[in-house]
């Protein structure tokens, strides 16, 4: 019982869905050696240099010496606690001849380029930096995510899209910004004009993700400005996958969860981090968990809807691991795991598919082969019946006449021919029930007054019996 309450209460204490920070990389600080075009920041024999015609907003942790400084038209310097400049001419020995060191420009860094952020699911994993790995899509901020811009750093990034990008929060300078009316002062200020541009603005102040089996991130609205700044790598696997909501197709392994209204998205994600992500053998792997929407399709080949599943995309790191051999032996576990114990943890089946080729629903697939070619063939025999009767209603096809049947009539009048052609066979002459010319000529077996009795009606033969005949009976 003790057990059933610790699991029951590490359940309560994980977050409800798929809601992360999001963090972003790039900053213009002036300490940032990868900001100076000669990788270095400058020291005291140093002229430093910001182009006049760019918007900027540095920050300034501490105080330094330079001979000169050539400041923007629009800019701003963030200056921290005990930060400044003092200009001089030379003095510094250990800053060699000096240089003119050119601030570089920050203004093609944008919002929806993944590999500009990173993601934790708790904000102390950020500070740790222990990252999740992404699909492409979901590595860009999604609508329940929380925005993290370092403390103590300032940047410029473009904000540019078709519509409004909505977001859970965003926190700039130590301060986290909760509602659309807090951000937007902000946005309107020197700084926030700075530091934030484009076509268009961010939208501050959604829900959270209440849905304990996850939300899917929904920035496929955005996919091709997210995909215009991804570089694909060449790929040497048999049958790369294409996995929902990434830009390149990958080698490796994709398995695909069916899951029940008792299914946590995040207990889940630590199952897989704990039983396997965890083991030396594994360690090379990374692995996306998204809930995404895919279509359904009647064996395999006839769409009829949408269902919601959850993906788990495995990639191998190390080098050499190129086909994912590795990820397709991690899948081949994980939906062991889902065999053994998926109804225990809310998830009613799981497949998968590797780009070797390789999937966990190959027999099933050669059984379902055979019931697609018996389905297409009927379909196809549906199709043309549905043409010809199309075709026939239009009068551009005929339908010939069957040939037609004779009359009883016909074939009362030909009932005396026979098979062969002649005269039909009767057997033999009956003189009581023939016709009075067909009886035989025997003197004295039947008199004139037999033949009289002998009356022909169209209802019958009708004679005398001699035998009963009433005048001998009476005699």
């Amino acid at each position: 019982m003790a057990l059933r309450h610790n699991v029951l209460l590490f359940l309560c204490i994980l977050p409800f869905a798929n809601t992360l920070y999001k963090q972003w990389i790039p900053d213009t600080n002036f300490e940032n050696a990868t900001n100076w075009d000669k990788g270095s920041v400058p020291c005291g024999n140093d002229q430093v240099v910001f182009l006049a015609q760019r918007k900027v907003s540095v920050y300034v942790e501490t105080a330094h010496t330079i001979t000169g400084m050539s400041l923007p038209v629009d800019g701003e310097l963030i200056l921290a606690s005990g930060a400044g400049f003092t200009v001089r001419e030379g003095g510094d020995p250990g800053c060699g001849s000096g240089v003119t060191a050119h601030f570089k420009d920050p203004e093609s860094r944008k919002w929806f380029d993944p590999s500009l952020w990173v993601a934790a699911t708790t904000i102390d994993d950020l500070h740790r930096g222990t990252y999740q790995f992404s699909v492409h899509e979901e590595s860009v901020p999604c609508q329940y995510d929380d925005v993290v811009f370092r403390e103590g750093t300032s940047f410029r990034v473009d904000v540019s899209s078709d519509h409004d990008v909505p977001v859970k929060s965003v926190s700039v300078l130590g301060k986290k910004f909760t509602s659309s009316s807090e951000f937007s002062q902000y946005l309107s200020s020197n700084s926030g004009k700075l530091q934030f541009h484009g076509s268009s603005s961010l939208k501050v102040g959604g829900s959270s993700c209440d849905d304990s089996t996850g939300c899917i991130c929904d920035n496929s609205g955005n996919r091709d400005r997210i995909c215009s700044n991804v570089k694909c790598d060449s790929l040497e696997c048999k049958k790369p996958l294409h996995p929902v909501g990434h830009c390149c197709d990958v080698c490796g392994a994709v398995v695909n969860v069916q899951f029940s209204s008792s299914f946590n998205f995040e207990s889940y994600r630590q199952r897989l981090q704990h039983l396997f992500l965890s083991q030396h053998k594994y360690e090379s792997i990374q692995m996306a968990l998204s809930k995404v929407s895919k279509e359904q399709r009647l064996l395999r080949v006839i769409p009829f809807g949408a269902t919601q599943e959850i993906q788990v995309l495995l990639l191998d790191q190390k080098t050499g691991q190129e086909t994912g051999k590795l990820a397709e032996a991690l899948a081949r576990d994980v939906v062991q795991d889902v065999h053994n114990h998926g109804l225990n943890i809310g998830i009613s089946s799981a497949e998968f598919q590797a780009s070797s080729g390789a999937s966990s629903s190959e027999a099933a697939g050669n059984s379902a082969g055979v019931m697609v070619g018996a389905v297409l063939g009927s379909l196809l025999g549906v199709g043309l019946l549905a043409a010809v009767v199309m075709l026939y209603r239009r009068g551009i096809v005929t339908i010939p006449r069957m040939p037609s049947i004779p009359s009883l009539s016909k074939w009362k009048n030909s009932s005396e021919i026979g098979e062969l052609g002649g005269p039909l066979d009767h057997g033999f002459d009956n003189p009581m029930f023939d016709k009075p010319t067909m009886m035989p000529e025997e003197p004295g077996l039947y008199g004139t007054e037999m033949i009289n009795s002998i009356t022909l009606t169209q209802s019958g033969v009708h004679f005398v019996n001699p035998v009963y005949d009433e005048t001998d009976f009476n005699a």
